[in-house]
């Protein structure tokens, strides 16, 4: 019943939403007339499943623009209450588990575009205050300037300047006459900025993949206390867990030990057969047993004739 009056109420306003998700309207600027909107709801899970974010305290939102950072998601939240993590994603997580901690030399950059982003607020009344937000809130302030990155053509510029817009702060779909953006030459000063700030610090790299190691040895010995516990103890169906985890140690799978695995079958089957039990048999072994002498015999002739001509041969 909330959801149908919900829509209807966005119909009036002639604002289509999606189902159970509240619009926000946002502007660039405050002379800017067009608003894009956040779709904005409160962030749930199934009972019972672990969940990286605070329940009833997080703020699930999708449609963020490229040009609308971290900071800027919590400065226009921060008057419903205060804002305890903000984190931008592509896409939204699929599985609730506890995420990662991700690293800032390892991590691959993220690619520009809309996103979704999860705003955990100290306090409840801040999740009831945000999803009752009207708007529109506006992104690039005087006191808080947005750039978007995208530089106009000359010939916009007093276009976007009649339009409030700042030329550093246009979007290439604000206006018709603004479809292809002129990108900004770097400086050299910029170019070696940029590889200064490539360069990692040996200090702060060691004490990242000292982190990162820490955290995945807790998490394999979790792992491996988990499968101790769980070996051998039946469930509520009475069925057992097979593991890897067992007294003997599974073999590598090389060709090495695979040939070795052969042979020791080849024995085994060798013992258990009865030889000379069948008169195949008797005939397979006479036949082997020629073949062996007549190699023989070739070996000694060629060894004969090496010492002949050799003349090493002493028959006497």
């Amino acid at each position: 019943a909330r959801r149908r009056k919900r829509a209807a109420r966005d119909s009036e306003k002639g604002l289509l939403s999606p189902p159970g998700y509240s619009a926000i309207p946002i502007k660039f600027s405050e002379k800017q007339q067009a608003s894009h909107h956040l779709y904005v709801r409160e962030h749930r899970v199934r009972g019972g499943t672990k969940s990286s974010w605070p329940q009833k305290r997080t703020l699930f939102v999708l449609n963020v623009p490229p040009y609308c950072t971290e900071e800027c998601l919590s400065r226009l939240l921060s008057p419903c209450g205060a804002v305890q993590s903000v984190q931008l994603q592509e896409k939204p997580d699929l599985a609730e588990s506890p995420q990662e901690p991700k690293s800032k030399f390892f991590d691959p950059k993220p690619v520009p575009g809309f996103r979704v982003a999860y705003v955990a607020f100290q306090k409840p009344g801040g999740l009831a205050a945000a999803l009752a937000l009207k708007g529109p809130l506006l992104v690039s302030t005087e006191s808080h300037p947005v750039k978007s990155g995208v530089h106009c053509h000359p010939q916009n510029l007093p276009h976007h300047q009649n339009a409030g817009l700042h030329p550093s702060a246009c979007v290439p779909r604000c206006c018709p006459a603004c479809r292809v953006p002129l990108p900004s030459r770097p400086s050299p000063s910029e170019w070696i900025r940029d590889y200064t700030d490539s360069v990692p610090d040996p200090e702060a790299l060691r004490v990242d993949v000292d982190t990162f190691m820490e955290t995945y040895d807790k998490k394999m010995a979790e792992e491996e206390a988990k499968a101790k516990e769980e070996e051998g103890v039946p469930d509520e169906e009475g069925w057992v867990k097979v593991t890897r985890r067992g007294r003997r140690p599974v073999l590598p799978r090389t060709e090495a030990a695979s040939l070795r695995v052969l042979e020791r079958e080849k024995q085994k089957r060798a013992r258990k057969e009865l030889l000379n039990f069948y008169a195949w048999q008797h005939r397979e072994t006479k036949m082997e047993h020629l073949a062996q002498l007549r190699k023989k015999f070739e070996e000694d002739k060629q060894r004969i004739e090496l010492m002949r001509a050799q003349r090493k041969f002493r028959p006497y």
